[in-house]
């Protein structure tokens, strides 16, 4: 979990950093919920709709199949909960 935990605190130091908005777009938002609770298909799908190269498309899966299997449920759970609450901060 440590290259995971790595990038999901990375996200949230980027979010923090935005400059005041907190928000995500809606594609982030949607990309973020596949990678952590969607299938391989679905995320890579996903993925193709804004880049179609297939060394991209091979990199998305690849990553998804490394969260899949390194990370929990109680992880992927902590990560989108991590994510709301920093939405939600009012520090935003």
């Amino acid at each position: 979990m440590k290259l995971a935990g790595a990038l999901v605190l990375l996200g949230a130091a980027l979010l923090l950093t935005s400059g005041g908005d907190c928000g995500l777009c809606p594609a982030m938002q949607t990309k973020v919920d596949l990678l952590l609770h969607g299938t391989v298909d679905d995320y890579v799908a996903y993925v193709e709709q804004y880049k179609d190269n297939p060394a991209i498309l091979a990199n998305a899966e690849s990553i998804k199949q490394c969260v899949d299997s390194k990370l929990t449920k109680e992880d992927k759970d902590h990560a989108t909960s991590l994510v709301e609450k920093i939405k939600a901060s009012p520090l935003c």
